[in-house]
């Protein structure tokens, strides 16, 4: 053996070494001691008895730094703190999206800052959201995977890196029909146009188009009720970053998206087109029936999932994300509430199951087709729901990261 060849040698054992020694050692993964906490709470929110806000609050509280976010939690709640049930007002969705901007500029000079896809622009960029299930979901990252933020080389000279909140809440206090007024539909709200004052589409019934910012859903005759302040209070938990920690990438699939694969698709850049939302119509054969909708979409790079959740509106029954070959990715199921306190509403969607596979058990490879599966009741007709699958995905498992973070650089001569 040449004296360079038993140098790289020597050097590659002393790396190994390194990886199998504390710095990989279960104990060191353990970020429990290193997690901070901070509650925050957005701008107060005013609504009427069947009043919709729909806005964005911009450079909302959030923690700052070169951070790994651990998890997001986040729920409606009066000027007391206390928990407002959905029955009462309707969360349909909150979302926290990343943006970078000049100090003291306009709202115009904002870069968003996506997620890592998979649809069209920025559709669906989101880095957290839910819906009327947010107090039941898990959100928490296992250890020692995080989504990095704040990332110095990643924020452009003169930029700041900032958080936007929007939020969609519909209050349903006196409304004549609490079911059509949370779904949408364009006759309980009176509504021909859309925000932007162009007409409906033909055979447009229901949807978020039709519940925009300052829309009205109708009222029981004589009913009169509060104007109510709300806030959504958040709860961010977060590690300083290290080496040590694996980087998460954020990937939300869209059942809608009519994408058409052809044999050449899984190599090319595919033109996704989200839709977000869609209509299912009642059955003809009675109660039991359930609506399914599917697509295919190519994944273009691959990984480890490390955590799935599917989100779905009232009528959802579950979702499941396959691979190919008909191999199951994880399976989300709605739960639904069965009393009348916050968090345990009756008919309401309180919460999605979620997956965490063991790390390294499921791997998607690079431009694998998956097939997305979202199921309905339906018995009666929905209008504007979504079937939406988030994805945490790291395209290394630890020890590949340690062994990459630890082993000499090309350039070292080694």
């Amino acid at each position: 053996m040449s004296f360079a060849s038993e140098d790289m040698a020597i050097s590659l054992a002393i790396v190994l070494l390194l990886v199998l020694s504390t710095p990989c050692s279960g104990a060191s993964w353990n970020t429990q001691n290193k997690i901070k906490t901070a509650v925050y709470h957005s701008p107060m929110i005013e609504l009427m008895p069947g009043s919709v806000l729909y806005k964005y609050y911009y450079d909302i509280d959030f923690p700052r730094g070169h951070v790994a976010l651990k998890s997001f939690n986040a729920e409606l709640v009066d000027e007391s703190g206390n928990p407002v049930p959905l029955y009462e007002t309707y969360l349909h969705h909150w979302v926290v999206v990343r943006y970078h901007q000049v100090p003291n500029s306009t709202v115009e000079s904002q870069i968003d800052v996506v997620n890592s896809g998979i649809c069209q622009q920025n559709v669906l960029g989101q880095y957290f959201g839910l819906g009327s299930e947010t107090r039941g979901t898990a959100t928490d990252i296992p250890d020692p995977f995080g989504i990095e933020i704040g990332n110095p080389a990643e924020i452009p000279e003169g930029y700041e890196e900032k958080w936007k909140l929007n939020v969609h809440a519909i209050d349903t206090r006196g409304v004549v029909d609490k079911t059509g007024c949370s779904e949408c539909r364009c006759d309980l709200y009176n509504v021909t146009v859309n925000e932007k004052g162009k007409p409906l589409s033909p055979g447009y019934v229901g949807g978020m188009q039709c519940c925009y910012d300052q829309t009205r859903c109708r009222l029981k005759t004589g009913f009169k009720g509060p104007k109510r302040r709300l806030y959504m209070r958040y709860v961010v938990k977060w590690i300083d970053w290290d080496e040590y920690v694996v980087p998460l990438k954020i990937y939300i699939l869209d059942v809608t998206d009519t994408l058409k694969i052809s044999d050449t698709s899984l190599t090319d850049s595919p033109n996704h087109d989200c839709q977000i939302e869609y209509d299912v119509d009642p059955c003809k054969e009675g109660n039991g029936c359930v609506h399914v909708k599917r697509t295919s979409l190519p994944f273009q790079k691959g990984g480890y999932v490390i955590y799935a959740v599917a989100h779905q509106h009232a009528g959802g029954i579950g979702s499941t994300l396959y691979g190919e070959e008909g191999r199951v990715i994880c399976t989300s199921m709605a739960n639904y509430g069965s009393g009348d306190n916050a968090g345990n509403e009756s008919g309401y969607i309180v919460g999605m199951s979620t997956c965490y596979p063991k790390p390294g058990s499921v791997k998607i490879i690079n431009g694998e087709k998956l097939t997305l599966e979202f199921n309905y009741s339906n018995n009666v007709r929905h209008t504007g729901v979504m079937g939406l699958f988030y994805l945490l995905v790291a395209e290394q498992l630890p020890h590949e990261h340690y062994l990459t973070h630890l082993s000499p650089s090309p350039s070292s001569g080694i």
